[in-house]
């Protein structure tokens, strides 16, 4: 045999409003859990399904005392019924006058836009230009070296480069002339190491030389 099939949420809504239909009267939440079964609502959902009930205003509840009371009429549900239908009525009315609203900005927009020979040959004019226009953007991108901007930051760079490798220099020879200080039995070996590092007889400071620049007219195109 195949399961029982379970109610869904809508049906147990259905089924709980009718206890209140039938009874016509006001149940405290641990009534209704009892009320529930019989019903085919389990214990267990008749909190959640009171409460959606109570969200959408079918039911309504308060609280006396220290108990919270629920309670809905047939005529309470009808008069919800037809609030909501009036106010879908009202937003039907007002998509409607939107949409001959639009409508109307559509016929609008049209004039002018008909198909014809000058609207075909400013299109291709439009799309023309549109090319060109990408052209000249990827043309200009190759001389973005060339940008005032680019340049000064790269001359920035430089210097500061130039800086740090002096700083460098700087600290070789005085490290040089710390070791021939304290080893100055070693000063072959030293000399050894020196070459085989890259430190030879025509090492010295750097010299920032002028940047060569070429104006963006001298470039070839």
């Amino acid at each position: 045999m195949s399961k029982k099939r379970g109610l869904s949420l809508e049906e147990k809504r259905e089924r709980m409003l009718q206890v209140f239909y039938e009874s016509q009267d006001f149940f405290l939440l641990k009534e209704l859990e009892k009320l529930g079964p019989k019903k085919g609502v389990i214990t267990q959902s008749v909190k959640d399904v009171i409460q959606s009930l109570v969200d959408d205003d079918l039911v309504s509840k308060d609280k006396i005392g220290t108990s919270v009371y629920f309670w809905s009429l047939p005529s309470c549900a009808g008069n919800q019924l037809r609030n909501v239908y009036h106010k879908l009525e009202s937003e039907l009315k007002s998509n409607k006058k939107r949409y001959v609203e639009l409508a109307d900005q559509c016929e609008v927009l049209k004039k002018g836009r008909e198909e014809s020979d000058e609207r075909e040959e400013a299109l291709a004019d439009l799309k023309a230009i549109e090319l060109k226009h990408n052209e000249l953007k990827e043309e200009l991108g190759k001389y973005a070296d060339n940008d005032p901007a680019a340049v000064e930051a790269m001359k920035e760079a430089i210097e500061v480069a130039h800086v740090a490798a002096n700083r460098w220099t700087d600290n070789t020879f005085t490290l040089k002339q710390w070791c021939s200080n304290n080893f100055p039995q070693a000063k072959e070996q030293l000399e050894n190491v020196y070459k085989e590092i890259g430190i030879t007889d025509d090492f010295d400071y750097l010299e920032l030389a002028p940047l060569p620049l070429r104006a963006v007219g001298d470039l070839e195109l």
